[in-house]
């Protein structure tokens, strides 16, 4: 099984690549955590999804080094990466969003796997519940998809809104993802769907998305499939993205696909704005004190 990372934004909020960001006294990154993790998890091999004109920096401050403990691809998230007869608009700045980013590195993809954020910290058990998930899974499963859950409460920051995909379960299985903007707010934690519907209003231990997916390999061609029409709509509006829940509570809508909802007993946590690298630093500290992680990671 693979894992898939996406790692192709610059982080604009953060103000920089912040998946470059040393996180420990040896110089280890978040994305070296979570590949750790995975591997013990049990998964064989790794794709990083990134932009093309960082491929070098990123190969010689990570690649370099993962090479040598799994097997690794780079696959590049380009604004031109899209389907026949369609062309960038001049307008056109921001990445075509997450759903594209799978969709980038349909080429290196060749099994089922999970993809995560690069610059989130998802803790051990999060990869043992995912690999444990589609290890039960008949080989050549088709549509049988889970989500890793995380309570609200434990994904926000205290220095700004974060997105999150805010999961509505019904006796285990996903019924709808809303892609929100969250927020607290006078106390109560405040979604603004990006859709543009109405905000609403969820408790602390509401489950939310943090795109860590376990996927059969049959989601790429769902993701072939629907880019162009989803191009037709979008391509002229600046801002928009194509959107791994979004196309994931339209397959479970039309039928075509179950989304388990998996809990875990790690503890999410991760950089969206320069101000939260200290917390990053000390928990990451924490759990090497306590024997969670080698000190060193590598060595």
């Amino acid at each position: 099984m693979q894992l898939v990372i996406m790692a192709a934004g610059m982080g604009s909020r953060f103000g920089g690549l912040k998946q470059m960001e040393k996180m420990d006294e040896a110089g280890n990154f978040l994305l070296d955590y979570s590949i750790y993790d995975a591997k013990r998890a049990g998964f064989s091999s790794v794709v990083f999804i990134i932009k093309k004109a960082f491929y070098e920096d990123f190969k010689n401050s990570i690649g370099k080094r993962v090479e040598k403990l799994i097997k690794v691809d780079y696959a590049f998230q380009e604004l031109d990466d899209l389907p026949e007869g369609f062309k960038v608009p001049e307008e056109r700045e921001k990445p075509w969003g997450t759903a594209h980013a799978i969709y980038a590195a349909r080429n290196y993809i060749k099994e089922d796997f999970i993809v995560i954020n690069g610059d989130d910290f998802y803790g051990k058990d999060t990869y043992k519940v995912a690999f444990d998930f589609l290890s039960s899974l008949p080989k050549g499963s088709k549509g049988h998809y889970a989500n890793v859950a995380f309570k609200v409460a434990n994904t926000m920051t205290e220095n700004g809104s974060v997105k999150r995909g805010v999961a509505f379960a019904k006796d285990g299985f996903l019924e709808k993802l809303v892609e929100s903007s969250i927020e607290r707010v006078d106390g109560k934690i405040v979604c603004s769907p990006l859709s543009g519907d109405k905000q609403f209003v969820v408790d602390d231990n509401a489950l939310v998305s943090m795109n860590l997916f376990c996927f059969n390999l049959d989601i790429i061609d769902h993701l072939r499939e629907r880019f162009p029409d989803w191009l037709k709509q979008n391509i002229n509006v600046p801002k928009s993205e194509f959107l791994i829940p979004t196309v994931v509570d339209e397959l479970v809508h039309e039928g075509k696909a179950t989304m388990k909802i998996l809990s875990t007993t790690s503890k999410w946590f991760g950089v969206t704005y320069k101000e939260d690298k200290p917390g990053v630093v000390k928990n990451l500290a924490d759990l090497v004190a306590k024997g969670e992680y080698p000190k060193g990671l590598y060595k």
